[in-house]
């Protein structure tokens, strides 16, 4: 009797940007993976006004498309989906994905590959991805290099062995059956950002792997820039962004640091008013000067 085949759900969110969106479903499209495998696309696009969902429902009748309310942005948009794909089929793994990212021809295959070199289930793998104009890593695994404030650093993935790190962005993150038994999917806690590295510290808390998959899987920019706004800007402004899904976050920021770096609260209540009241301040202390 044949071995049942691995099942594969890839996830993505899509809102207004139809022309990326289309390049990287291209590029998913394209990978050939092994026969062990099938892969089942999902897109939960939420509301675009471009008409994102329509267009992708015509030219890609392979992807299923989830319609969400326009307001779910990026992290309630991924556990919405993954919500509903978890009751649509038993997924062996949940490939989460960033409609920015460009895989690269091989990336799925190589991909799968790197994760039987983990030893054993409960394991989720980071795909690296970098700047397609300076050749630099943009998002994948960071290494933790205080326990204390949570600072983080960037990691180039080694060429052959998967890499340990803790924190780990979702633009490509290959998490296993097993790992979603023990800890669930993303945390409700989380609007836009943090999900991703929230989950990955929560799965290394429970005795879970996260890893760094060897060498490169696609091209995607760094659309974070800075994360404060200027001095020129208007209080209100500001103090609007302190407090949107897309800008500080506040509250859901600190829900972060209590829970995963409880000693550093107060100076992440402080760190984050300096950048909203001054700005300025807050500039020159990060310039050194």
């Amino acid at each position: 009797m044949p071995k049942p085949k691995l099942k594969i759900a890839a996830l993505a969110c899509s809102y207004n940007r139809m022309a990326k969106t289309t390049s990287f479903l291209k590029s998913v499209s394209g990978q050939s993976i092994s026969d062990s495998y099938t892969i089942k696309m999902y897109l939960l696009d939420d509301n675009s006004p471009d008409g994102t969902a329509d267009y992708v429902e015509t030219n890609f009748p392979e992807v299923t498309v989830i319609r969400g309310t326009g307001s779910l942005f990026w992290a309630g948009g991924m556990r919405t989906l993954w919500e509903e794909v978890i009751k649509k089929d038993d997924y062996d793994f949940f490939l989460l994905l960033n409609d920015d990212v460009i895989l690269f021809d091989d990336a799925l295959p190589r991909l799968l590959s790197a994760y039987s070199l983990a030893e054993k289930e409960g394991n989720i793998l980071l795909g690296t991805v970098k700047d397609p104009d300076k050749d630099k890593v943009t998002y994948g695994g960071l290494k933790m290099k205080n326990s204390f404030t949570g600072f983080g650093v960037k990691q180039e993935p080694d060429a052959t062995k998967l890499k340990p790190c803790e924190l780990g962005n979702a633009n490509i993150m290959l998490v296993d059956k097993f790992t979603v038994s023990k800890i669930g999917i993303l945390s409700a806690s989380y609007t836009h950002g943090l999900a991703d590295f929230d989950y990955t510290l929560a799965a290394t808390k429970n005795g879970l792997h996260v890893w760094i998959a060897p060498g490169y899987y696609g091209y995607c920019k760094n659309d974070h820039g800075v994360s404060w706004l200027s001095q020129k800007t208007p209080l209100k402004k500001r103090i609007d962004y302190l407090y949107s899904p897309k800008g500080l976050a506040y509250k859901e920021y600190m829900v972060y640091i209590r829970k995963n770096f409880p000693l550093m609260a107060p100076n992440a209540i402080i760190k984050l008013w300096l950048k909203t009241l001054f700005p300025f301040i807050y500039t020159l202390m990060k310039s050194g000067k």
